[in-house]
């Protein structure tokens, strides 16, 4: 084997990975396999992930006093998305430490049969007229508790896929698999624009407040049985000899030997969720407060915005893989900087309705989230065997806490600039930060994720 290059630390050995070389043989099936459970778990995962901000939002009058001001309703709303947010790196911890020391796929299982119940849970919770503020704060800590089993679900079945994928088409199987997360956004927008045409929506008695925003929730329980089915009967765990070096304590491993690929990967994914929180959680509200669009137009522009997105991953995961993975993301992150906050900024200035909002927005959707196009296949091929699931977890959701709390920093703002150009200026952060961390990574489009002496993880 030749010798790693200065940048490279060296790595513990693993045994050889049959996945980074063309399969041949019954492989075929297992890595078609595990490509189709990475994609139906992202898919999963990212609808659960945006039910609240979606679906609740029309329906918000249901858990909380009808006499709170705005700006503690929007407050509150935004606790709702962030717990479950804040609940991901605690479950990417739990659930890595089981995936890189007890296997894959039955880490995996435990995680969607967590949040499967849970999300069911939440489709039964009685509101505000019921139980008073009992009923938000348990949606709160239902989402938080959500978002442990979510973390933990990612943390395992994205890694899995990444090392049955081989090496040649890891850029274009990972932007597939992440392609399902605004591929999940238009859905839920798609199903509750259905809801909405078919429900009254006005007034806390009304048929979509009551009960029809449960009917997603039921949907989202539903796919999480039917994940928990396809990884128990189709998916299959690593060979022995994929991931023989295990450690008893990976997340101890991977702080003590990796702490800068792990501040390194931090960096770009703050920059990534900050983004992705613009534009997915504060884009629609200003979309209904700002340009005074109806809950139909938003959820419509929002489901067009979020197509688009999922169209342009496939390139970017593509276009990773031949130009790499470093030069992408500082790429990237100028376009972000420049062309996403650039397309918010006009299409806050335009109040042209919803030809402007469906415009402008596509253009800013697919210049902020296209950071999640190769992140699958960067993150595992970031960090060795013995830590990989522990790596990706913790470096994916590691970075969601301070995004999460992206309502106090656009309070703050607001206090000395127009509060709908707020969200532009930490578009523009977000793209600096993307940027940044491509800068300080190295290039990992062709790692051999079987031998760790290849593995560029910095100490």
């Amino acid at each position: 084997m030749s010798t790693p290059p200065p940048t490279t630390e060296p790595q513990t050995a693993a045994s050889d990975l049959p996945s980074q070389r063309p399969p041949h043989g019954p492989d075929i099936a297992k890595v078609r396999a595990a490509v189709r459970g990475g994609v139906l778990a992202y898919f999963v995962d990212q609808y659960d992930i945006y039910l609240p901000i979606v679906v609740v939002a029309p329906a918000v009058i249901y858990f909380q006093a009808a006499d709170l001001s705005a700006s503690t309703t929007a407050l509150l709303s935004s606790l709702v998305f962030a717990s479950t947010l804040v609940g991901r790196p605690l479950g990417a911890v739990i659930f890595g430490h089981f995936a890189d020391t007890v296997g894959r796929k039955r880490t995996t299982l435990v995680a969607v049969g967590g949040f499967g119940v849970t999300t069911l849970l939440i489709a039964c919770l009685p509101g505000h007229e019921t139980i008073g503020t009992w009923s938000i704060g348990l949606l709160i800590a239902l989402r938080f508790v959500d978002g442990i089993f979510l973390g933990g679900e990612y943390t395992t079945a994205v890694p899995l896929a990444m090392e049955w994928s081989p090496r040649h088409k890891r850029g274009l199987f990972a932007s597939i698999i992440t392609a399902t997360s605004p591929a999940a956004y238009a859905v839920i927008a798609a199903v509750t624009l259905l809801m909405l045409q078919l429900l009254n929506s006005d007034g806390l008695h009304s048929s979509y407040v009551q009960w029809g925003w449960r009917v997603p929730f039921l949907i989202g329980a539903l796919l999480a049985a039917v994940l928990f089915r396809y990884y128990l009967k189709q998916v299959h765990e690593p060979p022995a000899e994929m991931i023989s070096d295990r450690h008893k304590l990976p997340f101890a491993r991977l702080l003590g030997r990796y702490p800068k690929a792990l501040g390194q990967v931090f960096i770009l994914m703050t920059g990534t969720w900050l983004a992705t929180n613009m534009q997915t959680a504060v884009t629609p509200a200003q979309l209904k407060d700002h340009l005074h669009l109806s809950s139909e137009q938003v959820t419509l522009t929002m489901l067009v915005i979020n197509a688009a997105a999922a169209l342009s991953f496939p390139v970017y995961g593509v276009l990773s893989q031949r130009i790499g993975r470093r030069r992408f993301y500082m790429g990237y992150g100028l376009a972000v900087l420049v062309v996403g906050s650039g397309a918010y900024t006009v299409l806050m200035a335009s109040n042209g309705g919803l030809g402007a909002a469906l415009g402008w927005g596509v253009l800013m959707g697919v210049s902020t989230i296209g950071t999640f196009g190769p992140i699958a296949a960067y993150l595992t091929e970031r960090f060795p065997t013995s830590v990989r699931s522990t790596g990706y977890g913790v470096g994916y959701s590691l970075a969601l806490i301070a995004p999460a709390f992206y309502q106090f920093y656009l309070e703050q703002l607001g206090g000395f600039m127009p509060a709908h150009f707020a969200p532009a200026l930490l578009i523009a952060l977000a793209g600096v930060l993307i940027s940044v961390g491509g800068f300080l990574g190295p290039e990992t489009k062709d790692v051999d994720m079987a031998d760790d002496t290849t593995i560029p993880a910095l100490s």
